[in-house]
Protein backbone atom coordinates (compact mmCIF):
# COMPACT_ATOMS: atom_id res chain seq x y z
CA UNK A 1 0.00 0.00 0.00
CA UNK A 2 1.68 3.29 -0.84
CA UNK A 3 1.82 5.42 2.69
CA UNK A 4 2.22 8.99 1.03
CA UNK A 5 -1.47 8.93 -0.59
CA UNK A 6 -3.19 11.27 1.56
CA UNK A 7 -1.01 12.48 5.34
CA UNK A 8 1.39 10.68 7.02
CA UNK A 9 4.86 10.87 9.45
CA UNK A 10 8.12 10.54 8.05
CA UNK A 11 10.31 8.98 11.15
CA UNK A 12 14.14 9.77 10.17
CA UNK A 13 15.73 6.64 12.23
CA UNK A 14 19.06 8.42 11.87
CA UNK A 15 17.96 11.26 14.24
CA UNK A 16 16.52 8.71 16.76
CA UNK A 17 20.16 6.96 16.63
CA UNK A 18 21.85 10.20 17.01
CA UNK A 19 20.00 11.26 20.02
CA UNK A 20 20.05 7.50 21.62
CA UNK A 21 23.94 8.30 21.46
CA UNK A 22 23.58 11.52 22.96
CA UNK A 23 21.42 10.42 25.72
CA UNK A 24 23.83 7.39 26.25
CA UNK A 25 27.17 10.04 26.37
CA UNK A 26 25.24 11.78 28.92
CA UNK A 27 24.84 9.13 31.27
CA UNK A 28 26.88 7.31 33.88
CA UNK A 29 28.33 4.29 31.69
CA UNK A 30 26.68 1.73 34.13
CA UNK A 31 23.08 3.38 33.22
CA UNK A 32 21.04 2.18 30.77
CA UNK A 33 18.20 3.78 28.80
CA UNK A 34 14.63 2.59 29.25
CA UNK A 35 12.85 4.82 26.47
CA UNK A 36 9.06 5.55 27.00
CA UNK A 37 7.28 4.41 24.31
CA UNK A 38 4.05 4.84 25.68
CA UNK A 39 1.60 6.56 23.75
CA UNK A 40 2.64 5.14 20.54
CA UNK A 41 6.02 6.19 20.95
CA UNK A 42 4.45 9.92 21.63
CA UNK A 43 3.23 9.30 18.29
CA UNK A 44 5.76 7.85 16.64
CA UNK A 45 4.53 4.59 16.15
CA UNK A 46 5.42 2.22 19.26
CA UNK A 47 6.84 -0.94 17.19
CA UNK A 48 8.56 1.22 14.68
CA UNK A 49 10.56 2.98 17.42
CA UNK A 50 10.93 0.13 19.74
CA UNK A 51 12.22 -2.34 16.93
CA UNK A 52 14.59 0.49 16.20
CA UNK A 53 15.97 0.82 19.24
CA UNK A 54 16.22 -2.33 19.95
CA UNK A 55 18.66 -2.76 17.14
CA UNK A 56 20.52 0.17 18.66
CA UNK A 57 21.14 -2.35 22.20
CA UNK A 58 18.46 -1.10 23.81
CA UNK A 59 16.99 -3.56 25.91
CA UNK A 60 14.45 -1.96 28.48
CA UNK A 61 11.26 -0.17 27.67
CA UNK A 62 8.27 1.41 29.57
CA UNK A 63 4.70 2.31 28.56
CA UNK A 64 1.30 2.79 29.95
CA UNK A 65 -0.55 -0.13 29.74
CA UNK A 66 -0.90 -3.88 28.92
CA UNK A 67 -2.26 -3.52 25.62
CA UNK A 68 0.76 -1.05 24.89
CA UNK A 69 3.08 -3.66 26.10
CA UNK A 70 1.40 -6.69 24.47
CA UNK A 71 1.76 -4.55 20.75
CA UNK A 72 5.61 -4.19 21.49
CA UNK A 73 5.80 -8.20 21.96
CA UNK A 74 3.12 -8.82 19.05
CA UNK A 75 5.82 -6.52 17.50
CA UNK A 76 9.05 -8.10 18.12
CA UNK A 77 10.64 -6.95 21.28
CA UNK A 78 12.03 -8.96 23.44
CA UNK A 79 13.74 -6.87 26.24
CA UNK A 80 12.12 -5.88 29.62
CA UNK A 81 8.78 -3.77 29.43
CA UNK A 82 7.75 -2.26 32.68
CA UNK A 83 3.98 -0.92 32.64
CA UNK A 84 4.24 2.36 34.47
CA UNK A 85 0.34 2.48 35.16
CA UNK A 86 -2.44 0.54 36.97
CA UNK A 87 -3.46 -3.02 35.45
CA UNK A 88 -6.79 -4.36 36.51
CA UNK A 89 -7.00 -8.15 38.05
CA UNK A 90 -8.78 -8.71 35.05
CA UNK A 91 -5.51 -8.80 33.05
CA UNK A 92 -2.84 -10.11 35.68
CA UNK A 93 -2.53 -12.96 33.27
CA UNK A 94 -1.49 -11.41 30.08
CA UNK A 95 1.35 -9.84 32.62
CA UNK A 96 2.50 -13.16 32.89
CA UNK A 97 1.74 -14.45 29.32
CA UNK A 98 3.99 -11.46 27.81
CA UNK A 99 6.10 -11.83 30.49
CA UNK A 100 5.91 -7.76 31.71
CA UNK A 101 7.06 -5.87 34.39
CA UNK A 102 4.20 -4.46 36.65
CA UNK A 103 4.17 -1.04 38.50
CA UNK A 104 3.33 -1.62 42.21
CA UNK A 105 1.30 1.34 42.58
CA UNK A 106 0.95 1.27 46.15
CA UNK A 107 0.59 -1.47 49.11
CA UNK A 108 -2.95 -2.48 48.88
CA UNK A 109 -2.11 -2.90 45.19
CA UNK A 110 0.85 -4.96 46.21
CA UNK A 111 -2.04 -7.12 48.28
CA UNK A 112 -4.55 -7.49 45.49
CA UNK A 113 -1.23 -8.94 43.30
CA UNK A 114 -0.13 -11.11 46.24
CA UNK A 115 -3.47 -12.61 46.58
CA UNK A 116 -3.80 -13.99 43.08
CA UNK A 117 -1.32 -16.68 43.36
CA UNK A 118 0.77 -16.33 40.75
CA UNK A 119 4.13 -14.65 40.75
CA UNK A 120 5.02 -11.64 39.18
CA UNK A 121 7.94 -9.42 38.28
CA UNK A 122 7.43 -6.06 39.71
CA UNK A 123 8.91 -2.56 40.18
CA UNK A 124 7.63 -0.50 43.16
CA UNK A 125 6.63 3.07 42.46
CA UNK A 126 7.66 5.69 45.07
CA UNK A 127 6.37 8.87 46.23
CA UNK A 128 8.99 11.43 46.83
CA UNK A 129 6.23 14.50 46.13
CA UNK A 130 4.16 14.46 42.76
CA UNK A 131 1.62 12.75 44.67
CA UNK A 132 0.04 10.43 41.42
CA UNK A 133 1.50 7.09 41.73
CA UNK A 134 3.73 4.92 44.29
CA UNK A 135 3.89 4.60 47.79
CA UNK A 136 4.82 7.12 49.88
CA UNK A 137 8.39 7.70 50.53
CA UNK A 138 7.90 8.13 54.79
CA UNK A 139 6.55 4.63 54.94
CA UNK A 140 9.57 2.76 54.46
CA UNK A 141 8.01 -0.24 56.62
CA UNK A 142 5.55 -0.73 54.08
CA UNK A 143 7.98 -0.61 51.12
CA UNK A 144 10.49 -2.93 52.59
CA UNK A 145 7.20 -5.14 53.34
CA UNK A 146 6.71 -5.33 49.72
CA UNK A 147 9.56 -6.65 49.06
CA UNK A 148 8.91 -9.50 51.42
CA UNK A 149 5.62 -10.70 49.38
CA UNK A 150 6.34 -14.32 48.33
CA UNK A 151 4.47 -14.24 45.13
CA UNK A 152 6.22 -10.75 44.12
CA UNK A 153 9.99 -10.52 42.16
CA UNK A 154 10.63 -7.21 42.99
CA UNK A 155 13.08 -6.11 40.47
CA UNK A 156 13.13 -2.56 40.93
CA UNK A 157 11.81 0.74 42.44
CA UNK A 158 11.43 4.03 41.16
CA UNK A 159 10.02 7.50 41.22
CA UNK A 160 9.29 10.16 38.99
CA UNK A 161 10.64 13.96 39.44
CA UNK A 162 7.38 16.12 38.96
CA UNK A 163 9.06 20.03 38.52
CA UNK A 164 12.40 18.57 36.69
CA UNK A 165 11.75 20.81 34.03
CA UNK A 166 12.18 23.63 36.01
CA UNK A 167 15.03 26.52 36.58
CA UNK A 168 13.29 28.37 39.46
CA UNK A 169 15.21 28.18 43.17
CA UNK A 170 11.77 26.69 44.33
CA UNK A 171 11.55 24.26 41.48
CA UNK A 172 15.66 23.14 41.55
CA UNK A 173 15.04 23.20 45.55
CA UNK A 174 11.79 20.71 44.83
CA UNK A 175 13.61 18.36 42.71
CA UNK A 176 16.46 17.99 45.07
CA UNK A 177 14.13 16.96 48.11
CA UNK A 178 12.59 14.72 45.63
CA UNK A 179 15.94 13.02 44.88
CA UNK A 180 16.90 13.02 48.87
CA UNK A 181 13.52 11.34 49.70
CA UNK A 182 14.38 8.37 46.90
CA UNK A 183 17.77 8.14 48.31
CA UNK A 184 16.89 7.89 51.73
CA UNK A 185 14.27 4.95 50.83
CA UNK A 186 16.91 3.20 48.75
CA UNK A 187 19.43 3.40 51.56
CA UNK A 188 16.84 2.86 53.95
CA UNK A 189 16.25 -0.53 52.08
CA UNK A 190 19.90 -1.16 52.46
CA UNK A 191 19.81 -0.66 55.78
CA UNK A 192 17.36 -3.58 56.34
CA UNK A 193 19.56 -5.93 54.05
CA UNK A 194 17.43 -5.21 51.00
CA UNK A 195 19.56 -5.11 47.95
CA UNK A 196 18.63 -7.16 44.90
CA UNK A 197 16.86 -4.53 42.99
CA UNK A 198 17.38 -1.78 40.14
CA UNK A 199 16.94 2.47 40.77
CA UNK A 200 15.26 4.56 37.92
CA UNK A 201 14.22 8.23 38.78
CA UNK A 202 15.00 10.17 35.91
CA UNK A 203 12.89 11.07 32.96
CA UNK A 204 14.17 13.26 29.47
CA UNK A 205 14.29 16.65 31.69
CA UNK A 206 15.88 14.63 34.62
CA UNK A 207 18.80 13.35 32.27
CA UNK A 208 18.88 17.14 30.74
CA UNK A 209 18.99 19.32 34.08
CA UNK A 210 20.58 16.20 36.47
CA UNK A 211 22.68 14.46 34.23
CA UNK A 212 25.16 13.93 37.27
CA UNK A 213 22.92 11.16 39.04
CA UNK A 214 23.48 8.39 39.02
CA UNK A 215 21.02 5.06 39.25
CA UNK A 216 20.35 1.87 36.72
CA UNK A 217 18.36 3.16 34.13
CA UNK A 218 16.87 6.69 32.57
CA UNK A 219 13.81 6.72 31.33
CA UNK A 220 14.19 9.18 28.25
CA UNK A 221 10.79 10.30 26.85
CA UNK A 222 10.16 13.31 24.54
CA UNK A 223 13.96 14.10 24.24
CA UNK A 224 14.81 11.45 22.95
CA UNK A 225 12.62 12.11 19.91
CA UNK A 226 14.72 15.38 19.28
CA UNK A 227 12.21 17.73 20.90
CA UNK A 228 11.23 19.58 23.89
CA UNK A 229 7.63 19.98 25.47
CA UNK A 230 7.84 23.51 24.99
CA UNK A 231 9.80 26.30 22.99
CA UNK A 232 11.24 28.17 26.08
CA UNK A 233 12.43 25.51 27.63
CA UNK A 234 16.34 25.56 29.34
CA UNK A 235 17.80 22.82 30.11
CA UNK A 236 21.26 22.43 31.94
CA UNK A 237 22.81 20.42 28.97
CA UNK A 238 23.15 21.31 25.58
CA UNK A 239 22.51 18.33 23.98
CA UNK A 240 22.67 17.89 20.12
CA UNK A 241 19.50 16.63 19.94
CA UNK A 242 17.76 16.40 16.04
CA UNK A 243 14.03 15.85 15.80
CA UNK A 244 12.79 12.74 14.34
CA UNK A 245 9.14 13.20 13.35
CA UNK A 246 8.22 15.28 10.14
CA UNK A 247 4.23 15.24 9.65
CA UNK A 248 3.29 16.26 5.46
CA UNK A 249 0.14 15.86 3.63
CA UNK A 250 -1.27 16.20 0.05
CA UNK A 251 -2.68 19.02 -1.08
CA UNK A 252 -6.41 17.94 -2.27
CA UNK A 253 -7.75 21.30 -4.35
CA UNK A 254 -6.19 24.39 -5.52
CA UNK A 255 -9.23 27.37 -6.04
CA UNK A 256 -10.13 31.09 -5.61
CA UNK A 257 -11.49 32.53 -2.30
CA UNK A 258 -13.05 36.01 -3.79
CA UNK A 259 -12.85 39.03 -2.18
CA UNK A 260 -15.90 39.23 0.69
CA UNK A 261 -16.20 34.78 0.62
CA UNK A 262 -15.70 33.04 3.80
CA UNK A 263 -14.76 30.00 3.93
CA UNK A 264 -14.92 26.65 6.25
CA UNK A 265 -17.57 25.67 8.82
CA UNK A 266 -18.31 29.03 10.96
CA UNK A 267 -17.40 31.89 8.46
CA UNK A 268 -14.65 32.52 10.54
CA UNK A 269 -12.32 33.48 7.44
CA UNK A 270 -13.52 36.32 4.96
CA UNK A 271 -11.17 36.83 2.47
CA UNK A 272 -10.41 40.94 2.35
CA UNK A 273 -9.30 40.24 -1.37
CA UNK A 274 -9.31 38.13 -3.99
CA UNK A 275 -7.11 34.77 -2.38
CA UNK A 276 -5.45 31.38 -3.53
CA UNK A 277 -6.60 28.78 -1.34
CA UNK A 278 -5.61 25.08 -0.54
CA UNK A 279 -7.16 22.69 0.71
CA UNK A 280 -5.15 20.02 2.91
CA UNK A 281 -5.09 16.03 3.21
CA UNK A 282 -5.50 16.21 7.15
CA UNK A 283 -7.14 17.57 10.15
CA UNK A 284 -8.22 17.32 13.66
CA UNK A 285 -9.23 13.64 13.69
CA UNK A 286 -5.55 13.01 12.13
CA UNK A 287 -4.47 15.40 15.65
CA UNK A 288 -4.06 18.50 14.19
CA UNK A 289 -5.17 21.03 16.77
CA UNK A 290 -8.59 22.57 16.45
CA UNK A 291 -7.29 25.77 18.10
CA UNK A 292 -4.80 26.08 15.31
CA UNK A 293 -7.76 27.26 13.37
CA UNK A 294 -7.24 30.97 11.35
CA UNK A 295 -3.69 30.32 13.40
CA UNK A 296 0.19 29.48 12.49
CA UNK A 297 0.93 28.06 8.83
CA UNK A 298 2.21 25.58 7.44
CA UNK A 299 5.22 24.63 4.38
CA UNK A 300 4.73 24.65 0.63
CA UNK A 301 7.54 25.13 -1.47
CA UNK A 302 10.01 26.21 1.12
CA UNK A 303 7.33 29.27 1.41
CA UNK A 304 4.88 29.88 4.41
CA UNK A 305 1.62 29.20 4.01
CA UNK A 306 -0.89 31.10 6.67
CA UNK A 307 -4.00 28.62 7.93
CA UNK A 308 -7.57 29.81 7.47
CA UNK A 309 -10.89 28.66 8.59
CA UNK A 310 -11.69 26.45 11.18
CA UNK A 311 -9.82 23.08 10.94
CA UNK A 312 -12.02 20.49 9.95
CA UNK A 313 -12.18 16.34 11.15
CA UNK A 314 -10.24 15.26 7.60
CA UNK A 315 -9.28 18.54 5.60
CA UNK A 316 -7.75 21.91 6.44
CA UNK A 317 -7.51 25.00 4.33
CA UNK A 318 -4.53 27.55 4.10
CA UNK A 319 -3.32 30.65 2.24
CA UNK A 320 -1.36 29.94 -1.38
CA UNK A 321 -1.39 33.31 -2.64
CA UNK A 322 2.44 34.58 -2.14
CA UNK A 323 3.25 30.65 -3.42
CA UNK A 324 3.59 30.36 -6.81
CA UNK A 325 3.08 26.93 -8.59
CA UNK A 326 1.39 25.05 -5.76
CA UNK A 327 -1.02 21.94 -7.54
CA UNK A 328 -3.02 19.22 -6.26
CA UNK A 329 -1.01 16.35 -5.24
CA UNK A 330 1.89 18.36 -3.95
CA UNK A 331 3.16 18.09 -0.47
CA UNK A 332 2.79 20.54 2.51
CA UNK A 333 4.40 20.65 5.96
CA UNK A 334 2.65 20.52 9.06
CA UNK A 335 6.11 19.56 11.29
CA UNK A 336 9.53 19.55 9.45
CA UNK A 337 11.39 21.42 6.77
CA UNK A 338 10.66 22.52 3.76
CA UNK A 339 13.49 24.42 1.27
CA UNK A 340 15.09 26.53 3.92
CA UNK A 341 12.10 26.87 6.64
CA UNK A 342 11.48 24.27 9.39
CA UNK A 343 8.35 23.86 11.78
CA UNK A 344 9.30 22.46 14.84
CA UNK A 345 6.77 20.53 17.19
CA UNK A 346 7.64 22.86 19.34
CA UNK A 347 6.19 25.54 17.27
CA UNK A 348 2.63 24.07 16.39
CA UNK A 349 2.21 23.56 20.38
CA UNK A 350 3.29 27.11 21.07
CA UNK A 351 0.76 28.13 18.56
CA UNK A 352 -1.94 25.96 20.56
CA UNK A 353 -1.45 26.98 23.61
CA UNK A 354 -0.14 23.74 24.51
CA UNK A 355 3.10 21.10 24.67
CA UNK A 356 4.74 18.88 22.37
CA UNK A 357 3.93 15.74 24.38
CA UNK A 358 0.18 16.44 23.41
CA UNK A 359 0.62 17.40 20.39
CA UNK A 360 2.38 13.95 19.42
CA UNK A 361 0.56 11.92 21.19
CA UNK A 362 -2.63 12.82 19.60
CA UNK A 363 -1.38 12.07 16.42
CA UNK A 364 -3.89 9.71 14.90
CA UNK A 365 -3.91 6.12 13.95
CA UNK A 366 -4.48 6.41 9.98
CA UNK A 367 -1.43 8.36 9.91
CA UNK A 368 0.43 6.33 7.89
CA UNK A 369 4.36 6.30 9.59
CA UNK A 370 7.15 5.87 7.00
CA UNK A 371 10.77 5.31 8.16
CA UNK A 372 13.03 7.05 6.41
Amino acid sequence: MYQKGRAWIELDMNHLKHNTEQFRLLLPSDCHLMPAVKANAYGHGAVLISKELQEQGVESFCVASVGEAAELRRGGITGEILILSYTHPDQFGDLIAYDLIQTVVDRSYAQELQQDGRRFKVHVGVDTGMHRLGERWENIEEIAEIFRFSNLAVTGIYSHLCVSDGMTALERDYTFQQIHHFEYVVEELHRRGIWNFKCHLQGSYGILNYSELCFDYARAGIALYGILSGKKDAVNVKADLKPVLSLKARVESVKMLYQGECAGYGLTYSAGENKKIGVLSIGYADGVPRSLSNCGYVLCNGRQAPIIGRICMDQMMVDLSEIDSVKAGDEAVLIGRSGELEIRAEDMAQWAGTITNEILSRMGERLERVAV
